[in-house]
């Protein structure tokens, strides 16, 4: 099993660009396992499945019609053989995928294939809600970044070109969902080193993960 890194955080914390940068400046593979989620939301949102039916869901998670694969700076995302990973971004299906997440036997059938990212490499990345807590328990070093709400809002607002109040008001919707979840709900992981964004800049938020990373454990370049 290959070394690996996660780092947890809220919605638009910052943990998907700041994870695929620290990935690049290792040479690790890495992998956002949100996508699995945001994947089998848009799956089910085009197949009109019941969002509510658990056993339904559950079956699509292990159906060929969708999948995710690895690439360096993309956790690509295919839905009947087209590439969607542009799409699954959305905010309606960010939604989808938080409130379908509550599912323990959806998360179940996930988590496999996310931790097959770790078998498949000698050194990994993984970003996500419970990489450090679920996923991977064991992970050489944890990180979670974190962010006022205001500031969150307004990151996504100006990737997406939408109102930074509507999108707070969402991402107040989806934290809440996120951290009272039944199953794996999002919280910081033991002994995981949290850095707070809302005052850094994206170099800045970078060079603190990777000082931490190389402060912690040993990387051969």
């Amino acid at each position: 099993m290959g070394k690996v890194v996660t780092i947890d955080g809220p919605a638009a914390s910052g943990k998907t660009s700041v994870s695929r940068e620290l990935a690049k400046r290792l040479g690790w593979h890495w992998v956002s396992t949100g996508a699995f989620y945001r994947g089998l939301a848009y799956a089910a949102m085009k197949l009109n499945l019941d969002l509510k039916d658990e056993a339904g869901l559950s079956e699509l998670c292990e159906s060929p019609v969708w999948r995710v694969e690895m690439a360096e700076t993309k956790t690509h995302v295919y839905f009947q053989d087209q590439d969607v990973t542009e799409e699954i971004t959305q905010e309606e299906v960010g939604n989808v995928a938080s409130r379908i997440s509550q599912f323990p036997r959806v998360r179940a059938r996930l988590l496999d294939g996310q931790r097959d990212c770790q078998r498949r490499t000698e050194a990994l990345v993984a970003e996500g809600r419970d990489c450090g807590t679920v996923v991977f328990p064991q992970a050489e070093v944890k990180i979670y970044l974190t962010a006022r709400s205001d500031s969150r809002a307004e990151r996504r607002a100006k990737e997406q070109g939408r109102s930074a109040e509507d999108l707070k008001a969402e991402q107040k919707q989806r934290d809440h969902l996120d951290s009272t979840r039944k199953a794996a709900p999002l919280q910081i992981p033991d002994q995981a080193q949290v850095i707070d964004t809302t005052q850094m800049n994206f170099e800045q938020v970078v060079d603190a993960v990777e000082n931490h990373v190389r402060k912690t454990i040993t990387i051969s370049r």
